[in-house]
């Protein structure tokens, strides 16, 4: 029981300072995209090909999957780890036949805009947020 309410306290003082102090850095517009080389321009391409060709289910998820493909250069994992449950990302995962952690780098150009991320890596432990152990108010959002 103690711990519990020694949890709901830190989470609680975490939504707090989310909400009177944003951390995240000003990102210059001209910053905020990753700039892919030809061959991961490719390799983007051959996956979302091989998705579409070889899907079978909702088409909502497949629009989902490739939404994460497409972004996730720019925000890198973590973030996407950040907007996503770890099934929801599995999931997307085996649609897309990838792993993201294997093609993303941990971080992307985008990801100090994350107010989840970087309150979880600055107050927090990044995978107690991710599993929900941890609660941010808006950690989804992007500025």
């Amino acid at each position: 029981m103690a711990k519990k309410q020694q949890e709901n306290s830190a989470s609680n003082l975490l939504d707090y300072v989310g909400e009177k102090l944003d951390p995240r850095p000003e990102v210059p517009l001209e910053q905020r995209l990753a700039q892919l080389t030809r061959e991961q321009k490719a390799q983007l391409q051959e996956i979302e090909d091989n998705a579409i060709r070889n899907f079978k289910g909702m088409l909502d998820d497949l629009e989902s999957a490739l939404g994460m493909l497409r972004i996730g250069h720019h925000v890198g994992w973590k973030v996407l780890y950040m907007a996503h449950s770890k099934k929801t990302v599995r999931k997307y995962e085996e649609i897309l036949d990838i792993r993201i952690r294997d093609i993303f780098p941990e971080k992307g150009p985008s990801a100090e805009r994350s107010l989840g991320l970087v309150l979880a890596e600055k107050y927090s432990n990044f995978w107690k947020v991710v599993s929900g152990e941890i609660k941010i108010t808006n950690r989804r959002e992007i500025m």
